[in-house]
């Protein structure tokens, strides 16, 4: 037990340092930076107006705002996201969430009862990110909270999930196979049905995760459990779920704000089910009266008189009895719907929402439980009688800003813990239906103990079977730069590495394999549109690679429709290709090999491609890591090595 408990504490240790470290980088970030700068960053609109201002949940202001320059400039704003108004004139700043995100508008819910009088001032007004601390608040009272339970089912949740206490499973419990799910999909369902404490999903790429766990909580619900809570650390996956369970005809509400607007999930949003109710008319009207008596409140406001001040006191008093009221009808409101919903939804800092933070849930499921940090998973836990965890060890870990806290194991999840010490909760779904076998071949005798199978339906697939286009040829290909001299080259102190040469030969590469595509002509047949990816490890690479297929009329039409992208490996999680294309940058005599060495890394950005996989490489930089050394000989054995030379000779052109 205080083995556990000393863990945990050294969880927490660690949290504070990546607290301390994100906050250090956030000032640097906006004290240093001018604002033009921290627009050219994306994370400050400026200037803006106020364009609209509305009650919001408890009596709070929600101002709606544009940007009126630079609208076509990327940001970093979505919904969720602290931030603050501020003016360059006098006056301080009015902080606030992002309820919702618009192309060049936003609402920010504000803090306040009332607007604060320099935002009417004629002041120009600015609005940009702050530091989240909300988030890592929540999660250390959560962690708090699982280290001081004692005798309660979050102390038995603790040491069962941290691997004191064994995991209870009801074996004899029947389960009825699901026609629409594969063996081991139904394998997993099964588990999840007859698990008393926890159980795991473990996905690899490709796999069909999301169905299977929509399934699990569809069993669940039909099984009699009342109350189950959906969520993952992202509004992606979340908004995903949301959408799937909905579709299925769950009563489903989507608790926080949708990073992408659709009516599905809009439809489900607690602010949109709250309009729907019978009672919400009542609230709207006594909404309107108390923004009426606060609109006349504001016309005495520079007139001074004794009688005025009264005049001004008693509608500002009556505006706020108003408001009291209509939050009460809210709140009655919320709970009616609260009461009767089977499945609510959100992020895992969003479980803490004040409409929520009260409810105990039967069944609490995770999704991407490892890609989110320990803390912010025991949050939604601390209110839970079960927890189930789905997601994959051997994909990207959550983001660790702190050196020391990576260093001192912030980056290892609840999820890898939860495996390791109880590896008879977890199934590992083991059809997958992305890839033709050759590009699952090494992730899954590296990652998975060579127990994947490629479904019929993509084990032999090539690019010239799903579009005709294309000749037949290797599905596979290694690209070795080795001997080339193509050294890789440090940019602008120090901060990222590219590699321009190597970036000229994967266009190169990628310029001829389309020669046959013509994307006009091909497409008519299809479903869908070619869709191919360039993954690189450094955003420097990335800038040349993205500078270069301008220069290529093909590759700019393709980049200009998004049928070609090109970014990091953390921007393609979850995400597939028909083609794609991986730059590995290194090459120097030292052997160095960077970011390359996070063979999780790798592994997803070698299961992204769907029927063909091209790496640009240097054989004599890589192999000598052991990783790399055996992806060459899985190369060599498939066919799949070729020499940079052979594209570069003349006969080549």
């Amino acid at each position: 037990m205080d083995k556990i408990l000393n863990e945990l504490l050294d969880v927490r240790a660690l949290l504070k340092l990546e607290q301390d470290e994100d906050r250090k980088q956030y000032q640097l970030k906006n004290a240093q930076t001018s604002i033009t700068e921290r627009k050219r960053l994306g994370i400050c609109w400026y200037p803006v107006n106020v364009i609209k201002q509305e009650v919001g949940f408890g009596n709070k202001v929600v101002v709606e705002l544009e940007r009126t320059s630079g609208r076509d400039q990327l940001h970093m704003f979505q919904a969720g996201s602290s931030a603050a108004l501020f003016t360059n004139g006098e006056g301080g700043t009015l902080n606030g969430v992002v309820l919702e995100v618009k192309r060049n508008k936003l609402r920010l819910a504000t803090s306040k009862e009332d607007l604060p009088d320099w935002i009417e001032g004629g002041s120009r007004l600015g609005v940009e990110l702050t530091f989240d601390e909300v988030s890592y608040r929540e999660m250390e009272f959560a962690l708090m909270k699982v280290m001081e339970a004692e005798k309660s089912r979050l102390a038995q949740l603790r040491n069962i999930i941290l691997g004191a206490e064994p995991a209870i499973f009801r074996r004899e419990k029947e389960f009825s196979p699901i026609a629409s799910l594969n063996d081991s999909q139904n394998a997993a369902v099964k588990n999840i049905v007859q698990a008393k404490d926890v159980a795991i999903i473990h996905g690899p790429p490709g796999t069909g995760k999301t169905t299977t766990l929509v399934q699990a909580i569809l069993q669940t619900l039909k099984l009699g459990e009342k109350k189950l809570l959906v969520t993952a650390p992202s509004n992606t996956a979340v908004d995903l779920l949301t959408e799937k369970l909905a579709e299925q005809g769950v009563n489903v509400i989507r608790i926080g704000n949708p990073s992408r607007v659709s009516e599905v999930l809009l439809e489900h949003t607690l602010d949109s089910q709250i309009m729907h109710h019978r009672d919400y008319k009542q609230l709207k009207k006594l909404r309107k009266t108390a923004q009426e008596y606060k609109a006349m409140a504001g016309q005495y406001k520079r007139n001074f008189g004794h009688e005025e001040r009264q005049q001004r006191q008693f509608m500002k008093e009556e505006s706020k009895r108003i408001l009291s009221q209509a939050d009460d009808i809210e709140d009655y409101i919320t709970e009616d719907l609260l009461d009767h919903v089977q499945v609510i939804t959100c992020t895992l800092v969003g479980s803490a929402n004040r409409a929520i933070r009260h409810m105990l849930y039967d069944t609490v499921f995770i999704d991407e439980a490892a890609q989110a940090l320990e803390p912010a998973c025991w949050i939604p836990i601390t209110r839970a009688n079960r927890v189930v965890l789905a997601g994959d060890h051997c994909q990207l870990p959550p983001t660790v800003k702190s050196i020391a806290a990576e260093r001192g194991g912030l980056s290892r999840t609840l999820f890898e813990k939860c495996i390791e010490r109880q590896p008879e909760s977890a199934v590992m779904l083991t059809t997958q239906y992305r890839m033709h076998e050759h590009i699952m071949g090494f992730s899954n005798g590296q990652f998975y103990r060579g127990e994947l199978q490629a479904d019929e339906s993509v084990r032999t697939a090539t690019l010239s079977d799903a579009f005709p286009a294309f000749e037949p040829g290797l599905v596979v290909e290694f690209i070795d730069t080795a001997g080339c001299g193509f050294n890789d080259q440090t940019m602008g102190e120090g901060s990222s590495t590219a590699n321009p040469e190597e970036a000229d030969v994967l266009i190169k590469h990628l310029v001829n394999l389309l020669t046959p595509y013509e994307p006009e002509e091909s497409e008519g047949d299809q479903e869908r549109p070619l869709r191919i990816g360039i993954i690189a490890p450094y955003r420097a690479q990335i800038n040349y690679l993205n500078d270069q297929i301008e220069h290529e009329p093909k590759l700019a039409a393709l980049h200009a429709k998004r049928q070609l992208s090109v970014g990091t490996v953390d921007s393609f999680q979850g995400q597939e290709r028909d083609i794609m294309y991986i730059s590995m940058v290194r090459s120097n005599p030292e052997g160095e090999i960077g970011f390359l060495s996070d063979v999780r890394r790798m592994n997803v950005a070698m299961t992204r491609a769907k029927k063909k996989m091209v790496i640009v490489g240097d054989s004599a930089t890589l192999g000598q890591h052991t990783f790399y050394s055996q992806f060459l000989a899985y190369a060599e054995s498939i066919g799949s090595y070729r020499s940079a030379w052979e594209l570069l000779s003349p006969e080549a052109e």
